[in-house]
């Protein structure tokens, strides 16, 4: 029979680093979150051959004194708690003192450091028991050196050099993104890779995550109840292929947790569809005696006293700040006195219509392209006809004053996008895209109530499949809820009786054959609890008035109106951008003025 007996110290550490030193990154990790638990203000890291043949993280920290270097090499050795109570209520990175032991049980180890107040750096080697004299400044300099080197069996399990150098850049990000007041630099092989000055916040996203996340990015800052998410979400404009632009930390520590995930997937599903992904760098900050961080050897995941109080905070918080609309982002915005000349709202405006496309507009016979062009813009501009009167000057930042932040219309190009001038420049909106977000918004309104419908004079019959004909029959109660009237009017015929109101402009046939495709594969018990959001798209994309449909400048300039007062209006329903804004200072560049 086997007998039992107490393992070597050595293997012991090498069991505990199979959990905490998976690969170079770990190590980098584990040594960068000692460096701020000391109070460091600038990092700098070297690493070689992806970290493998050596990691050199150097601090400038309160240092360790002479009679601790050794202690802080053993197991279970740490400044940071020291009971029950304290590990209840963990404020450090770092708390268990197990991560330099485990270290040096795989790698070797070398500690230099000079405590504050110390006239002397001192340096030990793992495995010795006392230090020596060295020369350093002040700070810590931790080297990890042939990592696995007693280990071969975990060392052929490493990859690339290449691939564990993106995993040590990963950890090295995550840190540095969630400290903007402390320097940190980071060479590969003797070439700087990353150098990062202390900052604010939004700087060091940018940083991080680059300047195009923060223009598409929405700046979250919502606190209650003792809690606080800030950062920046992305909207769905800059969604991404994989996950590699999602940041989340938790009294600054980065987490991998599923109910914050999840929150998260919730917040976006009304505006991000499909198999992309969003990108955020989002901060939650709450009493340390509300999260056990003491349940995962990495520390990447948490568990939550009150989960579904912190579910429901950031799920509100992040999906308020995407929903946000175009007048409150504005609203911010800093006024200027330079003129520049505008139009006032028209006063009457028109309920947007829907038509069919229609091709291009013919030219009168007798006129060339050029006369007819210019016949036709002066007929546009004169504003008698529309009731508009004379253009005023007015300061730059007049629109955002008087809540118009998209200005106001000049012109529809090739029947698509809606030209207008605004405090800032040209904005180019796609109008059918504005116009889907806009019924889309106004449809989730009318679901969550009493839908308000149109009764057809002539009902819209049209052929249909057998399966059209079950699904009408089976979905009859859910097509009811949104608004529809559909019944059979032969045995293979459907006669849709009322719509939406909303949608009562529409192509009905092409409406209703799509809407039966949405809901022929589901259950019609909770359909609508499933395909909410589906549902409510192809009801929206196919009201939203067409290309090619001429808007008169009140229309385009109610559109703007409408937009800036609905929520999430920056996306569509696919997720494409509504929108865009060219500065004067861009349109200054593409004419080379100023040079």
């Amino acid at each position: 029979m086997p007998t039992i007996r107490r393992l070597p110290e050595l293997l012991i550490n090498q069991i505990a680093a199979g959990e905490v030193v998976e690969r170079p990154a770990s190590v980098l990790k584990e040594v960068l979150e000692n460096s701020l638990d000391a109070g460091s203000r600038a990092i700098e890291v070297q690493l070689q051959q992806g970290g493998v043949k050596q990691i050199r993280i150097a601090d400038d920290g309160c240092g360790i004194d002479k009679d601790e270097l050794a202690i802080a090499l053993e197991r279970h050795a740490t400044s940071k708690i020291a009971s029950l109570d304290d590990l209840e209520c963990v404020a450090t990175m770092g708390f268990r003192g197990e991560a330099l032991a485990s270290i040096a049980s795989v790698a070797r180890v070398t500690l230099t450091s000079r405590a504050l107040g110390s006239a002397h750096a001192w340096r030990i080697h793992a495995g010795e028991s006392a230090p020596a004299p060295a020369a350093l400044n002040g700070g810590t300099v931790v080297e990890v050196s042939d990592l696995y080197w007693n280990v071969p069996a975990r060392r052929k399990f490493l990859k690339s050099e290449g691939t564990e150098f993106g995993h040590c850049d990963d950890a090295f990000r995550r840190i540095a993104l969630a400290r903007p007041e402390v320097a940190f630099q980071l060479q590969h092989n003797g070439r700087m890779s990353l150098r990062l000055t202390p900052g604010d916040m939004r700087r060091r996203c940018g940083d991080i995550l680059g300047e195009e996340f923060l223009q598409h990015a929405r700046e979250i800052d919502v606190a209650a109840a003792g809690l606080r998410v800030t950062g920046f979400a992305a909207l769905p404009a800059y969604a991404r292929a994989s996950r590699d632009a999602q940041y989340f930390f938790v009294n600054g520590r980065f987490v991998r947790d599923k109910l914050i995930q999840h929150a998260l997937r919730e917040a976006y599903a009304d505006i991000l569809h499909g198999s992309k992904h969003p990108a955020f760098a989002l901060f939650l900050e709450l009493d340390p005696a509300g999260v056990d961080v003491n349940v995962h050897p990495a520390k990447t995941e948490v568990r939550f006293r009150e989960a579904r109080a912190i579910h429901q905070f950031v799920y509100h918080a992040v999906s308020r700040g995407l929903a946000a609309t175009i007048s409150a982002v504005a609203s911010a915005r800093p006024e200027t006195a330079d003129p520049i000349v505008t139009y006032p709202a028209a006063p009457e405006q028109y309920r947007l219509a829907v038509e069919e496309p229609r091709s291009s507009y013919p030219l009168p016979q007798g006129e060339s392209s050029l006369t007819a062009s210019t016949s036709a813009m002066s007929a546009f501009f004169r504003a008698p006809e529309l009731n508009i009167p004379p253009p005023q000057t007015l300061p730059l930042a007049a629109a955002d004053r008087d809540g118009a932040p998209l200005g106001y219309a000049l012109a529809q190009v090739h029947g698509v996008y809606v030209l207008a001038q605004n405090s800032t420049g040209l904005v180019l909106v796609d109008m059918h895209a504005a116009h889907e977000r806009i019924l889309y918004e106004k449809l989730k309104n009318v679901l969550d109530g009493a839908p308000s419908t149109q009764r057809l004079l002539i009902p819209a019959v049209f052929g249909a499949s057998a399966k059209e004909m079950a699904c009408a029959e089976a979905q009859r109660e859910t097509l009811d809820r949104i608004g529809f009237d559909i019944a059979p009017a032969g045995p293979a015929e459907l006669a849709v009786r009322s719509v939406p109101a909303l949608l009562a402009r529409a192509d009905i046939v092409a409406l209703t054959r799509a809407l039966l495709g949405e809901l022929i594969d589901f259950p019609a018990s909770d359909v609508v609890a499933t395909r909410r959001n589906e549902l409510l798209a192809t009801l929206a994309c196919h009201g939203a008035v067409r290309a090619n449909r001429a808007l008169t400048l009140p229309e385009m300039t109610a559109l703007l109106r409408e937009m800036e007062a609905t929520e999430r209006a920056d996306q569509c329903n696919h997720g494409r951008p509504t929108w865009v804004q060219l500065s004067m200072a861009e349109l200054d560049r593409l004419f080379l003025r100023g040079r």
